[in-house]
């Protein structure tokens, strides 16, 4: 079941999101960014949602405010982070253990957030943009290494955005970090057709590959005091 919901991110002005909730919940909760081309409602945000739900996490998406106002381009920073510490209050209603994950641009944004809020259990990265696009330098990913939270990187091997090496690279250096590698994939995860996998075989394997990292001990224990 998925339940619409609004929610304030600053006084006056409302973003919607949804609430996919697990016949059993087992925990914790998820809480699913989009990346900058697409909203909430792109297929594989709710593939990713609706699979997430079906085993057992509660979990929301929500649109940041230049999709809800029907613009292209991202808002600023300061912008998709104040939005997206709002949706996370709101998950936290149903549930204090929460995941932040996200697609691209939503998974940068939640580890920006978790730099600075320690209540969350765990990040998910599908595609983390560490290179921008048309850009040859990386990021700068000081910020990663102050999160106190487990983080798993799932990551396409074609990621122009997120080159390899680099990757490894980064991950290898960050003390509670996994890399999950989908092979031949894209920054959309798309993968080639001559490899005979579906896009909904793809999404399977991306949260199978989530759930089991959150089952197998990829997760903060407990809540910090």
């Amino acid at each position: 079941m998925t339940r619409r919901l609004r929610i304030e991110w600053r006084p006056g002005l409302k973003v919607t999101a949804q609430l996919a909730v697990p016949e059993r919940h087992v925990g914790p909760a998820i809480l699913l960014a989009h990346g900058a081309g697409a909203g909430q409602d792109h297929p594989f945000m709710a593939g990713v949602r609706n699979r997430l739900a079906a085993a057992g996490h509660l979990t929301m998406t929500f649109d940041y405010p230049y999709i809800e106002g029907g613009r292209r381009a991202p808002d600023r920073s300061e912008v998709l982070l104040a939005c997206h510490r709002a949706a996370l209050a709101r998950l936290a209603r149903y549930d204090r253990r929460v995941v932040l994950a996200g697609k691209s641009m939503g998974g940068r944004m939640a580890s920006h957030l978790a730099a600075f809020d320690a209540s969350t259990v765990g990040l998910v990265y599908y595609g983390y943009p560490l290179v921008p696009p048309g850009k040859s330098e990386p990021r700068a990913t000081d910020h990663l290494e102050a999160i106190a939270a487990p983080m798993l990187f799932v990551t396409g091997t074609r990621d122009r955005l997120a080159p390899l090496g680099l990757l490894e690279a980064l991950v290898g250096r960050l003390r509670w970090a996994s890399l999950h590698r989908v092979p031949e994939a894209d920054h959309s995860f798309r993968v080639p057709k001559r490899l005979g996998v579906g896009e909904g075989d793809v999404l399977d394997g991306l949260v199978s590959a989530t759930v089991r990292w959150m089952t197998e001990g990829g997760l903060r224990p407990e809540m910090p005091s």
